[in-house]
C-alpha cells in the first residue's frame, strides 16, 4: 500500500485542502461571489456530488486486505462513546439546551471534504476506500446521536417519527447504503450477469461513469463551500460566553475522540493505513452541514457558525499531529 506519512506526504495532502478554502473564502470575501450562490452550490454538493461521491466509491471500493472489519468496529465504538461522553458532561459545558447541542454537534460530526481528500492524497486508492468506509459507518451513527440531542435539548418540539424521517431520508445516509448494496451486488453472480449482458452491461457501465464524474467534482466544491462558509474573525468569539463553549467543542473534537479512537485502535490491534484514516477521519473538523441541522432543528445557529469557522483554521494544525499518532500505532 502506498503513502508513507513522512513531510512531503503531509504537505501534499494538506496544501490543496487548505489552498481551496482559502479560495472559497477569498472567492466569497473579495469577489464577492453572493450569499445565494453559496447555497445553491452547497445544497448541489451536499445532496447530489457528495452522494453520488459516496456511491461511487463504496461500490468500486476494493477492501481485500484493508482490515476493514476492526476499522468498522473501531470506528462505531469511538463513536458512540464520543456522544457518551459529550452528553454525560453536558451540566459542565452549559446549562443551555440548544447551545449543549451545537458543542455536540461539534464534538462528534466531521468534515467529509476534508477527510476524503487528506486520505486519498497520502494513500491514493486505498486511501479513498478506506475514507469511503468511514463515511458508511460514521455518517448514520452520527446523523441518528446529533438527532437525537437536537429533538432533546434543542428549542424545537421534533416528533420522533419526524426524527425517523430526518435518518432516513438523508442523502448521505442513502448514498452509503445504496454504495454498500452496489459493493455487495457487483460481486454476487446476479451483478456479474448484469454486467455482461448485451445492452445492459453497457447502460450499467456508463451510469458507473456518470455517478463517478459527478463524485469527482464534490471534494474541490466542498471544500470551497467550507472556505466561503469561514466568518469574520471578529465575529467568532461573539457574546455570552460563546469562546468558552467553542474551546469546549475543540477539546471533544481535537482531544478527546482521537485520542479515544487512537486507544480503541491499539486495544483492538487495529494498525496501518486502516488506522491512519480512523484516527483521521474522528480528528476531523466538524461538518459545515451542522449548522443546516441545528437551524432546521432547534439548535444555536448563530454558535454553531462559529464553531465550524474556528475548528476548520483550528484543524489546519491538528489535523496532520494525528495523522502521525495513526502511523505510529
Amino acid at each position: 500500500m502506498s503513502g508513507t506519512l513522512d513531510a512531503g506526504a503531509l504537505t501534499s495532502a494538506l496544501l490543496p485542502t487548505a489552498a481551496l478554502i482559502a479560495l472559497g473564502w477569498a472567492l466569497r470575501r473579495k469577489w464577492r461571489f453572493t450569499d445565494e450562490f453559496w447555497r445553491n452550490l452547497e445544497r448541489l454538493a451536499y445532496f447530489i456530488l457528495l452522494p453520488a461521491l459516496f456511491v461511487s466509491g463504496l461500490s468500486r471500493a476494493d477492501f481485500e486486505g484493508l482490515g476493514v472489519g476492526s476499522m468498522a468496529l473501531v470506528l462505531a465504538i469511538s463513536s458512540a462513546l464520543a456522544a457518551l461522553v459529550t452528553w454525560l458532561v453536558r451540566r459542565l459545558i452549559t446549562p443551555d439546551g440548544p447551545a449543549f447541542t451545537s458543542v455536540f454537534q461539534g464534538g462528534v460530526r466531521f468534515n467529509n471534504y476534508i477527510g476524503l481528500v487528506v486520505a486519498t492524497a497520502v494513500f491514493g486508492a486505498d486511501g479513498l476506500a478506506l475514507a469511503a468506509l468511514c463515511n458508511a459507518v460514521l455518517v448514520p451513527l452520527v446523523n441518528v446521536t446529533s438527532t437525537l440531542a437536537l429533538a432533546r435539548y434543542g428549542q424545537g418540539h421534533t416528533h420522533w417519527l419526524a426524527i425517523a424521517r430526518q435518518i432516513v431520508t438523508n442523502p448521505l445516509v442513502v448514498a452509503c447504503v445504496l454504495g454498500m448494496g452496489l459493493q455487495v451486488l457487483g460481486r454476487s453472480a446476479v451483478g456479474a450477469a448484469a454486467l455482461q449482458a448485451p445492452g445492459i452491461g453497457e447502460v450499467l457501465v456508463g451510469v458507473g461513469e456518470l455517478v463517478r464524474i459527478l463524485g469527482t467534482a464534490a471534494l474541490p466544491i466542498g471544500l470551497l463551500c467550507v472556505g466561503a462558509g469561514l466568518r469574520r474573525p471578529q465575529a467568532l468569539l461573539g457574546p455570552n460566553g460563546m469562546g468558552v463553549l467553542i474551546a469546549w467543542s475543540m477539546a471533544l473534537r481535537f482531544v478527546v475522540v482521537p485520542a479515544m479512537t487512537a486507544g480503541i485502535a491499539l486495544a483492538l490491534g487495529l494498525s496501518g493505513p486502516a488506522a491512519v484514516v480512523a484516527v483521521l477521519f474522528q480528528s476531523l473538523p466538524t461538518a459545515s452541514s451542522a449548522y443546516m441541522l441545528a437551524r432546521r432543528l432547534g439548535g444555536d445557529a448563530p454558535l454553531m457558525a462559529a464553531i465550524i469557522a474556528v475548528q476548520t483554521v483550528a484543524g489546519l494544525v491538528t489535523v496532520p499531529v494525528w495523522l502521525l499518532v495513526g502511523q505510529a500505532l
